[in-house]
């Protein structure tokens, strides 16, 4: 678990279902990162199962629960991912749109990179829409840099690139 002044970031569970069904399913989510076909309770618990829990046991790394350290409620998903076509992991992000503009994402996020530097990793990267100015204007402020273009398997368009060196 990672704590921050205001957040945890911990490991999914099967009970993070009803949280998962909602967040893929926000306009915003499908919009700038993908559909990834959850529509039902089953759905977000297999999804769990085999993304972000498949990842945590093949990698040792994935997609976290952020939830507000006072309540305990989830607000999103920070962590790292490793993509077969990036040679580094790189970081994925997600937030319900009532929690944005409030600086979660910022401290969900430089609390994952630090969390990456005390791992010794190297370097880490990043890919998002180039149309998604919020995600573009945080991997700014955490230090990445625009580092190209990748299509990802299955997709026609190519998306931005980001670098960030943590040595």
């Amino acid at each position: 678990m990672i704590e921050t002044e205001r957040l945890l970031i911990k490991p999914l569970t099967k009970e993070d279902g009803a949280f998962i069904l909602r967040l893929l399913n926000e306009p915003t989510f499908i919009e700038n990162i993908a559909d990834r076909g959850v529509r039902t309770q089953a759905d977000a618990i297999d999804y769990i199962a085999k993304g972000p829990q498949a990842s945590y046991r093949q990698y040792g790394i994935g997609l976290w629960k952020v939830e507000l350290r006072d309540s305990g409620e989830a607000i999103g998903l920070a962590g790292l991912l490793q993509r077969d076509y990036l040679p580094e992991p790189d970081l994925g992000y997600a937030l319900l749109p009532e929690f944005t503009g409030k600086g979660l994402a910022f401290e969900a996020n430089q609390a994952v990179v630090n969390w990456a530097k005390a791992q010794a990793y190297g370097s880490l990267f990043a890919i998002c829409n180039p149309t998604n100015t919020a995600s573009i204007g945080l991997l700014y402020r955490l230090g990445f840099v625009l580092d190209g273009e990748v299509v990802p398997p299955g997709e026609a368009q190519p998306i931005n690139r980001y670098y960030l060196s943590l040595t």
